[in-house]
């Protein structure tokens, strides 16, 4: 489906956007695939690396709409991947956290139906699902702008759909390279914020994977939920190096657990052989509303009442199957 297409990617010099468009180009032929950034370093980094002809980079950021408006010019398919994204910061920077989170999502709904794009994909977080940080309630408000927008696009062809899934092995300020920095630097312990916690787990790859098989999947209105398996952190720990761990308390904002399908929402919620799917609490007037079928055929069933999908109630890595997940750390 992306063969001769347009596609922009939102916050495209991340580590997802990186990957997706590797894999997107080793496997499919586009004709255009827009890197949409603010950092022009690391957009200069990507041309060298790729040398792609197909591919385009626009400096901007999704706080600006009428670069939203422009970029998204004879644009096909969109991923909204652009966000802040670290719990601590959006704690201490809450304006900051929402005018790109919350004010960037609306720009990008506007900018899609504006361009009459086909398809958008925003990309969540378990961290919206009962949030307890600014973080995840500026990413839950974000779900909720994007399910909605598909009662806005009346008229228009655009369908907006959501990916919302857990912990990325390896991903940029996240646990992994962080433990292989400290291990590199000689640290003599590892600091673990509470040895209870757990989270979910997925390789970059995987990510990649669901968010593009969704795009055949998609109605518009849905959030995809990939089933992936969860990893308590001092076994994480474990698995990269023979070392004590130092507890040094729960971050501003940091939960426990996750959930990336809440007990409020079982009544919602699909479940599949691959993945969940939220269906929208709201009726649309000019789109299916039955979310068991999607567009591939895969069938799901409603979850028993009182279901809640949660890292902690949930299958686990052992600390050999973790050293696996550990190799795609490097990016």
């Amino acid at each position: 489906m992306f063969n001769n297409k347009s596609i922009l990617i939102t916050g495209g010099t991340g580590s997802f956007g990186k990957k997706f468009i590797k894999t997107i180009l080793e496997n499919h032929s586009p004709r255009r695939i827009i890197v949409f950034s603010r950092d022009e370093l690391k957009q200069y980094e990507m041309q060298n690396d790729f040398n792609d002809k197909s591919l385009r980079f626009f400096i901007g950021d999704v706080r600006d709409r009428e670069r939203l408006v422009q970029a998204m010019k004879g644009v096909n398919f969109v991923i909204h991947a652009a966000a802040l994204k670290q719990v601590p910061a959006a704690e201490y920077n809450p304006m900051e956290c929402i005018k790109t989170n919350i004010y960037g999502a609306e720009n990008v709904i506007h900018a899609a139906l504006e361009n009459n794009v086909e398809k958008v994909i925003a990309l969540s977080t378990d961290k919206a699902a009962n949030p307890i940080n600014l973080y995840g309630a500026t990413k839950l408000a974000s779900d909720k702008l994007f399910v909605a927008a598909n009662n806005i696009a009346s008229g228009h062809k655009t369908a907006f759909s959501v990916v919302r899934y857990g912990n990325v092995v390896g991903s940029r300020g996240s646990v992994v390279p962080h433990f292989k920095k400290l291990i590199a630097e000689g640290i003599d312990s590892l600091p673990i914020t509470d040895k209870r916690m757990t989270r979910f787990w997925i390789t970059l790859e995987e990510g990649v994977e669901f968010v593009i098989k969704n795009f055949k999947r998609m109605q518009g209105g849905e959030i995809f939920v990939p089933k992936i398996p969860s990893v308590l952190i001092t076994d994480l720990a474990k698995s990269m190096v023979d070392l004590p761990v130092k507890i040094i308390g729960i971050r501003p904002g940091e939960k426990l657990h996750e959930i990336m399908c809440p007990i409020d929402d079982s009544h919602l919620t699909y479940e599949f052989s691959e993945h969940f799917v939220i269906k929208p609490s709201i009726f649309f007037y000019s789109r299916e509303n039955d979310f068991s079928k999607n567009a591939l055929g895969e069938t799901g069933i409603l979850v028993a009442e009182g279901f809640q999908y949660s890292s902690d109630k949930n299958h686990f890595l052992t600390i050999e199957e973790i050293k696996e997940y550990d190799n795609y750390s490097e990016l």
